[in-house]
């Protein structure tokens, strides 16, 4: 899967799970060049969201939800994930 493929498959879980009002992907493999996560194929990517669902929980229950969200793809096709929410 190309990062492309994975940006889409992002959209559609986070979507799913989370029912954003905001939400832009970003794909910053190209910062990370050389390393170690990008050698292996993993992309690293920057997560633009907004949702009710976040709102009022904390930055790390937050965080697992969108980790949650992404279920498997932590594993297999991210390496780094950057998260900001918008409030």
């Amino acid at each position: 899967m190309d990062n492309t493929q994975r940006i889409q498959k992002m959209q559609e879980l986070l979507t799913q799970q989370l029912q954003p009002s905001h939400l832009v992907i970003t794909d910053d493999s190209h910062l990370h060049a050389g390393h170690a996560g990008a050698k292996g194929g993993l992309g690293h990517f920057t997560v633009e969201i907004k949702s009710q669902r976040l709102e009022g929980a904390r930055p790390v229950k937050q965080h697992q939800l969108i980790y949650a969200a992404l279920g498997n793809m932590m594993q297999t096709d991210i390496h780094a994930l950057a998260i900001k929410i918008i409030q």
